[in-house]
């Protein structure tokens, strides 16, 4: 009696075990573990992953040093934090093929913006997605070439100043994304209605031009894109001197020697020299490229084409003011 018992309940437990196994089994075996440590002792591992359109792709990450971020670039995706010895879950689904790059939203370190991975989408979908080349790419732009400025303006130019100037705008609202600061200036001075304008007011008129073109909302996105990813290196003020500023200066590339490709400082965005000779397409094309060989990320994989141009806007208030 007690074997006939003892076989029943082995039956019931093949029977209601085996299946539940198998489900967990398969639950887990869907989660892929990442683990996240500074960029020198490795960055995420794993660093490349595989998922299909419409798939949903469940990720259970840990850190195992310091608190870093997880995030998908050009996506809507929120970030989340991943703590060390604590594990966060979340769930990605892609509705389009393609290269994905994933990357951590915490500076964690000199090289946190090495902390990138890739997600290969595969699959078809029935809507058409077209591409513009960027600017800099469309007019071949040589973006490590120099762009000092021949002319600076005396004091920094005031967009107030130059909105309260009688004079016609229109040549001054005519602002073409291939031309610099400086480039607009002489076309202002050389134009009939602003021959009564002082030197310093036509770079008022410039500020005013540069001011209008953009919006609060857009100013403070760009504000809040700069704080997070650039602020580390360029400083709050946009002086070249942030946190991480120091260890970038002519310190070797990750496993190379100093033969003219190490890290270089940070851009200071307060010479007005060197910006108001640059362009928004020479802008973007860094932003998008990097800078080749000086430390500077490249954040083209990152970055939509409007948080690009916020934050382009944004760089010009360290000239024109806020």
């Amino acid at each position: 009696m007690k074997a006939e018992r003892f076989a029943l309940l082995f039956v019931i437990v093949l029977v209601i075990g085996v299946p539940l196994v198998a489900v967990l089994a398969r639950s887990t075996s869907d989660t892929i573990e990442m683990h996240a440590q500074m960029a020198d002792n490795g960055g995420w591992t794993p660093s490349n992953l595989t998922t299909q359109v419409g798939q949903p792709l469940h990720l259970r990450l840990t850190s195992d040093d310091v608190v870093h971020g997880f995030a998908v670039g050009q996506s809507i995706i929120p970030p989340v934090d991943v703590l060390p010895g604590q594990w966060t879950t979340t769930t990605l689904v892609f509705d389009q093929p393609g290269k994905y790059t994933f990357y951590c939203t915490r500076w964690c370190g000199p090289n946190h913006w090495r902390m990138r991975g890739t997600i290969e989408v595969t699959g078809t979908t029935s809507e058409t997605i077209t591409t513009t080349p960027p600017l800099y790419v469309t007019l071949n732009l040589d973006l490590d070439a120099p762009h000092p400025s021949e002319v600076v303006p005396d004091e920094k130019p005031s967009a107030i100043r130059g909105a309260a100037l009688s004079v016609k705008r229109d040549r001054a609202a005519e602002l073409d994304r291939t031309q610099s600061p400086a480039q607009l200036w002489q076309a202002l001075k050389a134009a009939p209605e602003t021959a009564a304008l002082t030197d310093q007011q036509i770079w008022d008129l410039i500020a005013w031009t540069y001011r209008s073109r953009t919006t609060p909302e857009r100013l403070a996105e760009g504000r809040q894109l700069y704080q997070q990813n650039c602020a580390a290196c360029h400083g709050e003020t946009g002086q070249g001197d942030g946190v991480i500023a120091p260890s970038l200066m002519k310190t070797p590339m990750p496993g190379m020697t100093m033969t003219g490709h190490e890290t270089v400082a940070p851009i200071n965005f307060m010479d007005a020299k060197n910006m108001l000779g640059a362009s928004d397409a020479i802008l973007e094309g860094k932003i998008i490229r990097g800078g080749m060989g000086t430390g500077m990320p490249y954040w083209g994989p990152i970055f939509t084409p409007a948080q690009i141009q916020a934050l382009i806007d944004y760089l010009w208030t360290f000239q024109f003011g806020q």
